[in-house]
């Protein structure tokens, strides 16, 4: 009997707490075995489409890439993400063992950067454990590979608002501060800011990527391999777009490399019509303080309990957004931590001579 069918039939028969539980300690106290407490852990590790983003950004960094493209897309309830790299690869006797627990090819190298610790080999099992699907789908050792993820966002939450881009604000100590909604795009924006010197993103719809890395190929493969290589496994993933002499080619390559597209956008792409992606910390600007800047006045106490208790005060619609916007971004790390929703509508109002602000806790997304 295969080694998952047996573990079936002992859920079936024992119930799963059978294989979570190492030792009983008695009055409801249990020791897991290391296999669940991975589980569980992985489970915490990614909570959010976010969060899978910035995982697999950070293995392709790890990874030696030095080029890194991200096409999402969204049908229903149901998100895809296509990441392609130029890293390191993978060996064909790992593709479907990488999403293991503890698997890694990082031995020596566990570290913490801007987001946590990392290279602990939990990353894409992680990523695995809270998707719909997780896969290799294409890779070439020492040519880059190609992931597909997708999610169930019903299960998996995200951003609602995934089309604003974040604010970077370089203040005058020299630390860059970074605002809005912490959606994909803010998610890319800050790895493609603070590791710029390692790598360059690129982020986009599939039909976007797909332009983007048919130019990319184009540039750097020679006439004679685009108009004579007869496997395309031979060439690096990022460039074999550039390989395709027609849009029905071009749309079973881009296919191939996790990249579903039809083929009249393959002849639109082919023909120039649909432009390449510049790496996305291009489009971020990055605003500096102005120096003759006159700087607010700051109330102490009793200047802001005389402002709250003046008589007749009163706020305007655009006064009470900026407030209740500032409130949100405020409430969000604690919404985080208490795994309740972010996105809520803060209430704003000015009555008995004080300013009420008001945040439902709302656990439903959660």
């Amino acid at each position: 009997m295969p080694t998952q069918d047996l573990t079936d039939f002992i859920e079936q028969v024992t119930g799963e707490s059978h294989l979570r539980v190492e030792d009983d300690l008695g009055d409801g106290f249990v020791v897991l075995k290391v296999s669940e407490a991975e589980r569980r852990q992985a489970r915490h590790d990614v909570r959010s489409t976010e969060d899978i983003v910035i995982e697999m950004l950070r293995n392709a960094r790890d990874a030696h890439a030095r080029h890194i493209f991200l096409a999402t897309s969204k049908e229903g309830n149901d998100r895809r993400l296509t990441m392609i790299d130029d890293g390191d690869g993978i060996p064909q006797h790992m593709v479907k063992r990488i999403f293991d627990a503890r698997v890694t090819s990082k031995l020596d190298s566990v570290h913490i950067d801007t987001w946590g610790v990392h290279g602990r080999g939990m990353a894409l099992y992680a990523v695995r454990l809270n998707s719909k699907a997780a896969s290799v789908v294409a890779t070439k050792l020492g040519g880059g590979t190609s992931f597909v993820i997708e999610t169930d966002t019903t299960k998996l939450p995200e951003k609602v608002d995934q089309s604003s881009m974040p604010s970077f604000l370089l203040n005058e100590s020299g630390t860059v501060v970074v605002r809005g909604t912490r959606n994909v795009n803010r998610i890319v924006a800050e790895f493609a800011y603070v590791d710029k010197e390692n790598c360059s993103v690129y982020l986009g719809s599939p039909v976007e990527i797909a332009a983007t890395l048919w130019e990319f190929g184009c540039a750097l493969l020679p006439t004679s391999t685009r108009a004579f290589c007869e496997n395309p496994e031979e060439i690096d993933v990022c460039k074999r777009l550039a390989l395709a002499s027609d849009p029905s080619e071009f749309s079973a390559l881009a296919s191939s490399i996790g990249l579903e597209l039809s083929e009249r956008s393959a002849r639109r792409i082919m023909d120039g019509e649909i432009a390449s992606l510049a790496p996305f910390v291009e489009s971020l600007n990055v605003q500096k303080p102005t120096s003759n800047a006159k700087k607010p006045k700051k109330r102490g106490a009793k200047e802001i309990a005389q402002l709250s208790n003046a008589p007749g005060l009163k706020l305007s619609n655009s006064e009470k957004n900026q407030l209740a916007s500032a409130l949100r971004e405020a409430f969000e790390p604690l919404a985080e931590s208490y795994y309740l929703n972010p996105e809520v509508e803060v209430s704003v109002t000015v009555r008995n001579g004080a300013i009420h602000l008001s945040i439902p806790l709302d656990e439903s997304s959660r």
